[in-house]
């Protein structure tokens, strides 16, 4: 019999053995990354173009182009894609990021000859219908200004504009005169530069077979496609930071306030990086962090709090994150400065160490074990420009650190006098 009242041993993983995709180049140019490793009789087709907000001409023109996708081609009405989709059981996923665009469909198998017919139509021949894009223009008018409303939504926002300026990607603020800017020339002219079969990386996951194959090829890999076939170049715009170290939003009838504490640091390529994860992790990635046992559990002055990292090409973004009511706001800052002076000032010790460790190891893990898993990790690889030995790097950099290591990279990275504090709330 199996005595729960003993906790069963935590086994650490020897390694981190990342499947590879089987690597196809279409006769057309395309990149195929498959990834045959599921049961259920279900495919993931994903299709990621270079190109995102680092390369639009104006505000939104990346996500507009992405989202539009969907409604309406030159062989399906947008109510036929959501009608038959629906029907075999399908579903699309358009989203946009700095750099790229992507496309995913997921499909049952028995019907992927009707889905990819969709597929093929929504990316090769859009039309960006004029009636529908108003429709989708105030719909998402009408949440931005909702989203307006929320004090962690405008922190969020007065972050990103202090580190990066008005002038960058990242910083600039979207009003509402940028989405009624949007019209059909606008998202053909981000379309033409960016979709077309140079630009294009396929990525197959799931129960995949040699039919499943046959017909991607077919549909997009014999002819090249789209109108400007040429790769998109790189383009790097430095960040331009508010003097300012506080910025203070007023919002008088907000019963909370949103904290933002943030600074600009080091990207994923860097070699610190691997290591600078654990200590984010440690102050607070995770429940158990410092941040979290100290002000919630302790003090109480917040829900939740967390301490994450974004990246963007060219930097990267550390942020804290929290809600308090307004008379804790200070309170709450003091006590992330005194966190982080204690991993400045204080080793950590093994036991907590240990348990960060297992936990972020244990994330690793789960984030590779199915193929869908997969293909996000290989698609992440390839977005982010990193080598294939990442998976097994970052494992290893998380067993290897040390306590020691842990306060010198604190003492390196987590410099107060770098950070600034965003507060949107009542005075």
């Amino acid at each position: 019999m199996l005595d729960r009242s003993i906790q069963p041993d935590i086994c650490e993983p020897a390694k981190l053995d990342v499947q590879r995709p089987k690597r196809v180049t279409l006769p057309n140019g395309i990149p195929l990354n498959i990834f045959d490793a599921c049961d259920s009789e279900v495919t993931r087709v994903d299709i990621v173009m270079e190109g995102g907000r680092w390369d639009q001409s104006q505000p939104l023109q990346a996500l507009f182009t992405n989202r539009m996708l969907r409604e309406g081609t030159r062989h399906y009405t947008a109510a036929c894609i959501a009608e038959q989709l629906d029907y075999y059981g399908a579903w699309l996923d358009l989203s946009s990021a700095p750099r790229h665009t992507y496309v995913t469909l997921y499909s049952l198998n028995k019907y992927l000859p009707q889905t990819l017919d969709i597929l093929e139509s929504i990316v090769k021949e859009p039309l960006f219908p004029e009636k529908e894009l108003k429709v989708v223009v105030d719909a998402n008018v009408g949440q931005f200004k909702i989203n307006t409303s929320k004090v962690d939504f405008l922190a969020h926002r007065e972050l990103a504009h202090a580190l990066f300026g008005e002038e960058h990607p990242v910083g600039r603020m979207v009003c509402e005169a940028d989405y009624r800017c949007i019209t059909p020339e606008v998202l053909h002219d981000f379309y033409d530069r960016y979709y077309h079969s140079q630009n294009c990386t396929i990525y197959l996951s799931g129960k995949v077979t040699d039919d499943c194959v046959r017909r991607v090829g077919t549909l997009f890999g014999r002819e090249s496609f789209g109108h400007c076939l040429e790769k998109p170049q790189s383009m790097f715009l430095p960040p331009v930071a508010d003097a300012r170290r506080r910025i203070f939003v007023e919002r008088g009838e907000a019963l909370q306030s949103a904290v933002r504490i943030g600074m600009l640091t080091m990207e994923r390529c860097h070699p610190d990086y691997l290591k600078f994860r654990v200590l984010v992790t440690l102050l607070g990635g995770y429940f158990g962090s410092r941040l979290m046992s100290n002000i919630r559990e302790e003090k109480g002055y917040t829900y939740g709090i967390s301490a994450g990292y974004a990246s963007y090409p060219g930097q990267g973004l550390l942020a804290i994150s929290a809600e308090t009511a307004n008379q804790y706001v200070e309170p709450l800052i003091a006590e992330v400065y005194r966190e982080i002076s204690r991993l400045q000032n204080e080793k950590v010790s093994v036991e907590e160490l240990v348990m960060v460790k297992n936990y972020m190891l244990g994330d690793m893990c789960r984030s590779c074990e199915s193929a869908f898993s997969l293909a996000d990790g290989w698609i992440f690889l390839q977005a982010s420009g990193l080598g294939e030995t990442y998976f097994a790097d970052a494992m290893q950099a998380v067993k290897d650190v040390t306590p020691d290591e842990i306060r010198d990279l604190a003492c390196k990275y987590l410099r107060k006098e770098d950070l600034k504090e965003i507060v949107v709330g009542a005075k």
